[in-house]
Order: structure tokens, then sequence, then C-alpha cells
């Protein structure tokens, strides 16, 4: 699957919005902080979240971020395609073993899985991510302060 370091630091960056930010802005240096990324990398993933309405921009003192719309109508896959990132379980698309006028013989396999991966990240909102950390400690990139449930 090629989902990036893009990919996951959007999500964790808006999830950090999610838990941080529900009465004022978040500002991306404490993100940047909290979660280990750089600034400018985080720069450069807030400016295509803004574009795709998932974060607005508060200027001025006390300034920062807050998300677009509400954290249950926002969910992982949009935050991944807003930055865009693509799942490519598959590599077929002109790079595997598909060659240009054949299709492997794995290749619907894959396709499925690709889809499946992709209805799976659309169902998961983030305020159930959010209820997950809900009277935790998760301040800080690793959260110990609780077991991960299925």
């Amino acid at each position: 699957m090629k989902l990036t370091s893009r990919g996951r630091y959007a999500v964790t960056a808006i999830l950090d919005i999610a838990l941080h930010g529900k009465s004022l802005p978040v500002s991306l240096a404490d993100i940047s902080e909290r979660q280990a990324i750089s600034l400018s990398y985080l720069e450069q993933l807030f400016a295509q979240l803004r574009r795709e309405g998932i974060v607005h921009s508060v200027r001025g003192p006390g300034g920062g971020y807050q998300l677009g719309k509400s954290p249950a109508e926002i969910s992982v896959g949009m935050v991944i395609s807003a930055v865009s990132e693509s799942l490519d379980v598959t590599k077929c698309k002109g790079n595997g073993n598909c060659s240009k006028n054949s299709q492997c013989l794995t290749h619907h396999l894959w396709e499925r899985l690709e889809d499946q991966i992709g209805v799976f990240l659309n169902t998961i909102t983030l305020a159930e991510l959010a209820e997950e950390h809900a009277g935790h400690d998760c301040n800080k990139a690793h959260c110990h302060d609780h077991s991960y449930k299925h």
C-alpha cells in the first residue's frame, strides 16, 4: 500500500486539532512540538487541507487552525485524499507486474483490497479517533496511556 508519511502526518495533525482545538485555534508550532512533525512540512500539508475545507485558518495573536467541519464529518479517507495521497496496492498502474496490454494474474485481488482499504478509511471519522483518546494523556507523538482496542 502506498501510504506515505504525508498521509499519516496529515491525519495525525488533524487529530491533534480535534483533541486540542475544541475552543481555540491550534498553532502549527504547537502541533509540530506535540507530534514531532517539522513545521515546514505541516505548512505544506495545511495549505492543501485548507483548500479542501478540512481546516480554516485564524489570523492574528492566538491564531492558528480550526477544523472546517465537525469531527464527525471528517473521515480519515478525506484527509488522506486532501493531501494528494493515493492508495495503490496493485502497483499495476504502469510500474508493476501488469504490462501495457494485459493485467497480472492477481490484479483483481489487489484491486479489491485497495477498494476495501478505501472504504475502511472513509468510514473512520475524526470523532471516533478523538473518542478513542478521550480521558488519556495523548499530548505527545507517542501515546502510551492506553492500549489499542479492536
